[in-house]
Order: C-alpha cells, then sequence, then structure tokens
C-alpha cells in the first residue's frame, strides 16, 4: 500500500473521463500521486467514477466497487469513494447496500471529495486536467445533460438539464491543451446540437466549432454524439470550409420506423431521417457517418425491424454500433411500455443487424486500398505502429496498420499513408 498514492478507476464514456482528469489535476496540485486504471492499483486510497447508462454498465461499475470493498476488507486499501454516474443515480440504495464505500458522490460533487480528504478544491485550475489520453488528443466537454426526452434513455434522470459552457472558457482550455501538445480534439456532450440554448438562446455548435477551429495548433476536431431533429445546418459550411474539422459525424438515429421512432418519442420520422442523411452526404462530400441504433424497443413489429435492416443497407453507414432495449426505471418506456420482446429475439435481430453492417464496412474498407489519407500515429503495437484517418475516433473506430519495418515514426506526428489492404476491423497501409 503506497502513503499518499490515489488510484482512479474510470467506468462508461468518454464524459466521465473527463471528470476524472479534472480530479486527478486537483489531487495532484494537492500533492497526491495519481494512477489512472492501472493493472495493479496499490494506492491507499481508491476512486472509482461509475457508470450508470444501462444495465451491463452497471453491474460491471457494482463489480468493480466490490472488488474494491474486498481489498479494504483485507488491509490492502485504506479508504474507497465512488463517484459517477451510478452513485448520482442510486446513492441511498447503494450507501445501504455496500456500506464499505467510506463516501458516495454524485456526478456534480465530486470536488468534495478533496475538502473530505481534508484539502482545498482549487478553482484557479478549475479548467486544467492530467490527460489519460495520449498527448496528442483530449476530449472536449461542451455541456452537460440533456434536455432530450427519449423514453428509453435514463441519462436525464442521472444528468438532469442542458447545462452549456461558456464559449470563451471552452475556447481558453482548447488553447491551453494546445499548447501541452493537444493536436486533437473529440468533441462531446450528452448532446451536442443543443450547444448554446440554455445561455445564448440559439444553437451555437458551428460557431463554437468555428472558433475552435481557428486557434492555431488545432489540426483535427471531430464531433460526437448529435441528435437528428433540428440539426443545426450551418454546421455543413463549418465543415467545409474549414480543414481541421474532421469530415466525420457520430449521430444516434436509434431506428427508422415511423413507429418506433415515435414510441421512442425522438421527434424526428423516417422521411426527415433519410433527408438528413442525404443532406450530409451532399454538403459535406466524403463525410463518414457513424450511428447507433437499438432493436427490440417494445412494440417493434418483424415489419419495423425488416425496415430497420432495409435502412441499413441503402444508408451504408461508414461506422454503425446498435444494441438491444434494456428497460431503464424511471424512464417513460418502462412507466408505460411493457418491455415485451424476448431476449432470444432481441440478440438475433441485433445479430443480424450487425452481420449487415459487417458486410458493408468490408466493402467500405477494401474501396479505400490505393488511396492515400493523412493519418496521425497513437502508438506502437508488437510489429506495427497504430494510427488513424480524419475518419476514425480513438476507441472506436478502424485503426490503420502501418508494418514498422525499420522506419522509425512518432507518435502524436501526422504522415501520409497509402492503403495497402483491409480486413473486417482495420486498414493496412504504408508510408508514402
Amino acid at each position: 500500500m503506497r502513503h499518499n498514492t490515489i488510484d482512479i478507476i474510470t467506468l462508461g464514456c468518454s464524459k466521465n473521463l473527463v471528470d476524472s482528469e479534472k480530479l486527478m489535476r486537483q489531487l495532484e496540485a494537492n500533492g497526491y500521486k495519481v494512477t489512472h486504471d492501472s493493472p495493479n492499483p496499490q494506492g491507499e486510497i481508491a476512486v472509482i467514477n461509475t457508470c450508470g447508462f444501462i444495465g451491463d454498465a452497471k453491474e460491471e461499475s457494482i463489480n468493480m466497487i466490490l472488488e474494491f470493498c474486498e481489498a479494504k476488507e483485507e488491509g490492502r486499501l485504506k479508504k474507497l469513494y465512488v463517484m459517477g454516474c451510478l452513485s448520482e443515480r442510486y446513492l441511498k440504495e447503494l450507501k445501504d447496500e455496500i456500506p464499505q464505500v467510506d463516501k458516495f458522490y454524485g456526478k456534480f460533487n465530486w470536488n468534495e471529495l478533496l475538502a473530505d480528504l481534508g484539502k482545498a478544491y482549487q478553482s484557479d485550475i478549475a479548467i486544467e486536467r492530467t490527460l489519460t489520453t495520449p498527448k496528442h488528443y483530449a476530449y472536449l466537454k461542451i455541456s452537460e445533460g440533456c434536455d432530450r426526452s427519449c423514453a428509453y434513455c435514463a441519462i436525464p434522470i442521472i444528468t438532469g438539464k442542458h447545462v452549456s459552457r461558456p464559449m470563451e472558457e471552452i475556447i481558453e482550455e482548447v488553447k491551453m491543451l494546445v499548447a501541452e501538445g493537444v493536436k486533437e480534439f473529440q468533441i462531446i456532450a450528452q448532446e451536442l446540437t443543443y450547444y448554446g440554448v440554455d445561455l445564448y438562446q440559439s444553437q451555437k455548435l458551428p460557431e463554437l466549432i468555428e472558433r475552435i477551429a481557428h486557434v492555431p495548433g488545432v489540426d483535427w476536431i471531430r464531433l460526437h454524439y448529435a441528435y437528428p431533429t433540428h440539426f443545426p445546418e450551418d454546421l455543413f459550411r463549418v465543415m467545409r470550409e474549414n480543414d481541421n474539422v474532421c469530415k466525420y459525424m457520430d449521430i444516434a438515429l436509434q431506428h427508422i420506423s415511423n413507429n418506433v421512432l415515435t414510441k421512442m418519442r425522438r421527434h424526428v420520422t423516417t422521411a426527415e431521417t433519410y433527408a438528413l442523411i442525404e443532406k450530409f452526404r451532399k454538403e459535406v462530400p466524403g463525410i463518414h457517418l457513424r450511428t447507433t441504433l437499438m432493436v427490440g424497443f417494445p412494440g417493434e413489429t418483424e415489419e419495423d425491424f425488416e425496415e430497420l435492416k432495409t435502412f441499413v443497407q441503402k444508408a451504408r453507414f461508414d461506422r454503425m454500433g446498435a444494441f438491444a432495449y434494456s428497460e431503464e426505471e424511471g424512464t417513460y418506456a418502462a412507466e408505460t411500455y411493457e418491455d415485451s420482446i424476448p431476449h432470444e429475439v432481441k440478440q438475433a435481430r441485433l445479430d443480424e443487424l450487425m452481420a449487415i453492417q459487417q458486410g458493408i464496412s468490408a466493402e467500405l474498407s477494401n474501396a479505400k486500398i490505393g488511396q492515400e489519407f493523412k493519418v496521425i500515429i497513437d502508438r506502437k503495437e508488437g510489429e506495427y505502429y497504430i494510427g488513424r484517418t480524419q475518419f476514425d475516433s480513438p476507441e472506436v473506430d478502424p485503426e490503420v496498420l502501418i508494418k514498422s519495418e525499420n522506419k522509425r515514426l512518432l507518435t502524436g506526428r501526422f504522415y501520409n499513408v497509402r492503403i495497402t489492404d483491409a480486413d473486417d476491423f482495420d486498414l493496412y497501409g504504408e508510408i508514402v
């Protein structure tokens, strides 16, 4: 057990990761040595930043807490603290069920942990953080919460109403991160397109992205988690006119059938969804679209699912994830609909949908053979350097593998790469 060392474990999404990074910076400023996601945690204090989004994530968070409780009972850990979405959502239940935890914090009051450790929260470094990503890219969180009322989603229950960060503060953070060597920014929020509505009474995402694009040293900007309804179309112009705004959009569409979209309370129709995809591709030539779809929502008929399969075949998404509906207590869907579709049926639909997408992904990847792309190098693994094109977000998208063969490539540097081969997941290339 290392004195004055704190192990932080982050579960869930990149938005949680940003919170962990901010906490790490505060702890380090107060004299602690901090590790993040250490494979062998040995600090005398542990902080687990939990996810509470869907069943599997909640289970993972609970298991992690129990693992550290065991370490505490065996004397390998002095103090255990839990923060994040799971404890925001189930604070009382967790306190009653897992008394070994010294204290639970929610998603927004984690800075109280410092006071409980006898330290002070330092507001002068509020926007600073200790990056856990490779130092050439960072996640940039522009807002918290969500004002959408999708029937299946527990996020608004956990995070509350949408709160945008002031534009000036975001720009200041970008400049600070650029000075530390960050070249690539993954712009994240529960829902990007609502940015600015609360602060400035209108959608300000295009203006914000354009201002970030004009900060010297920002090489790539990539947008994550947009919503299709009332999409701020000036963003198309920003993407076209600024080379450092990646031609990439992560927009969760969830479904295509009007029947399911209405039940989901998505406030968008089949026709509007097709029109938006067409507009993206017309206005931003070469754009890569990533989406997430859901199968097995209550009331999804065989016809609805067939319509979804046709949609995937027609839309030919560059990147696609899908998951089966799981009922979340407290949501509109849980209180209104019966979760009547059997688990086996949900799983079969999920497998079928992903098999269609796998074929599409393979075709789209193969079409890149022979083309040249600007690639950023993330790391070296075995005999390969691993990089990404502007169309690939870290952790979730395909990577470009370049044989090292006596060549020395630098992490965080850009290279021109010709694609020589492709498999189901990744591209293979050589330096031009």
